[in-house]
């Protein structure tokens, strides 16, 4: 069995993350419940930021926050000194609350609205990714209206295709994001910002996909955004000051993932960047990049109670838990495969094999197909390892089922940072059929 982080098993037989018993938890908190290794997300923070020191190369290390937004998680990737990728207004309005340093805010996105970008420029973020024509002209538009500048980067697809599923695959040719490499489309944004007066253009980023475990394509997206940079000094006379090789940075979810250590991805990158600006006498560009699943994921673990069980004999055992489809979707969406243990009988034989159902009304809703566990009893504790990433930040409430709770913990102490949602919460913005009418009866 596999621990992640702080994880180990106390005296009673109990999973521990971050010095705090599961069981304590999941008794102060209800279930489902999804904690965070606090200590988990400092240390991949310190490592990247780390390797780049040890390079000697400037960089931003931007936390990906699409992966888990929340005020809590945004005030701790201050505190680790990194920057904050947004991708929405809600992300944007989320990091002000939670009083982010403005220029270190980056805003992405493919179809962004003038309302979004406005308050971009309210805020006076660091910098806009630009995914779009229509998004250069309402820029340009945006700047000149308030006579403000706002430094830019471009999003390119490079026509790259990493080794991922084909939903999370967004650096090849045919993709919804950002400006083709190769038929022209790059250059012909580069060409409506570089010389605009309120356009600060500070250069590409591109964004291959994710869960790669191979630095591969990492390195020709280093080498051919680097040569379309030094293409630019040649025709242009222009010298691109930020490189932003994305993320995509996989983790070990289940035995069969075998992702490297994420500085090796990061070492690649700066080697590629470091040995092309050299060769080509062109001055090392400020490397950016954008972690999300590989800080978060498997930081986070959620902690079910077990229900009721099925057997169908010769085919499967199924065990139900008050979460499902609703906490994560991504075994639905994804077929997204994740590893589990009973938290409260850790050191029993986990040799019998269970299909782990969750609670919505939906066939297709299972976590795990083949989960190796014990005997499971009604009222166990499952853990679901790496859900820190994507599971509560693409939670509904399908079938009205209230999002769970979060729950950071390090040394010993843990701190409840998103509260569990109430029934109450699930119908606030419910309206009756006829507003004279007296208010439905709560």
């Amino acid at each position: 069995m596999h621990l992640y982080g702080t994880q180990s098993v106390n005296e009673n037989g109990h999973l521990t993350i971050g010095g705090v018993d599961v069981s304590e938890l999941a008794s102060q908190y209800g279930t489902p419940v999804m904690v965070y290794d606090t200590e988990l997300f400092k240390q991949r923070a310190q490592g990247f930021k780390e390797t780049f020191e040890k390079k000697g190369m400037h960089a931003q290390v931007a936390y990906a926050s699409k992966a888990f937004s929340s005020i809590a998680i945004y005030q701790l990737a201050e505190q680790q000194g990194l920057s904050l990728d947004v991708v929405s207004g809600g992300e944007l309005y989320t990091a002000v609350v939670a009083g982010f340093p403005r220029e270190r805010i980056h805003f992405h996105g493919n179809n962004k609205s003038r309302e979004e970008i406005l308050y971009a420029f309210e805020e006076q973020i660091g910098c806009i990714v630009i995914d779009n024509f229509l998004e250069i002209e309402l820029i340009k538009a945006i700047a000149t209206e308030r006579k403000q500048k706002m430094n830019v980067l471009i999003r390119v697809t490079p026509g790259i295709e990493a080794h991922t599923h084909d939903y999370i695959t967004t650096g090849q040719e045919d993709s919804k994001f950002g400006f083709d490499l190769k038929n022209g489309q790059t250059d012909e944004a580069f060409e409506a910002l570089h010389t605009h007066e309120f356009i600060n253009f500070l250069g590409m980023h591109c964004h291959i996909g994710s869960q790669i475990f191979e630095t591969d394509a990492f390195r020709f997206a280093a080498e051919v955004l680097m040569e379309k940079m030094v293409a630019w000094r040649t025709t242009h006379q222009f010298i691109c000051p930020v490189l932003n090789l994305g993320g995509g940075f996989g983790i070990r979810y289940t035995e069969e993932d075998q992702p490297l250590e994420p500085a090796v991805y990061v070492e690649e990158m700066a080697d590629v960047v470091k040995s092309m600006a050299e060769e080509c006498e062109y001055p090392i560009p400020e490397i950016w990049i954008e972690p999300g699943r590989s800080l978060v994921g498997d930081a986070g673990t959620t902690i079910y109670s077990s229900g009721s069980t099925k057997e169908v004999p010769g085919v499967r055992t199924y065990v139900a838990v008050d979460g499902g489809m609703s906490d994560n979707i991504r075994p639905a969406l994804y077929d997204a495969h994740y590893s589990s243990a009973i938290a409260n009988r850790m050191n029993e034989p986990h040799d019998q094999q269970w299909t782990v159902a969750g609670k919505c009304c939906e066939s297709g809703d299972k976590l795990i197909e083949n989960a190796s566990l014990p005997k499971v009893e009604t009222g166990d504790l499952l853990a679901v390892f790496c859900t820190g990433a994507y599971t509560y930040s693409m939670a509904s409430n399908y079938n009205r089922l209230p999002r769970p709770a979060v729950v950071f913990a390090e040394n010993g102490q843990h701190q409840l940072v998103v509260r569990r949602e109430t029934y109450e919460d699930i119908i606030k913005l419910d309206l009756p059929l006829h507003q004279e009418e007296k208010e439905i009866s709560r």
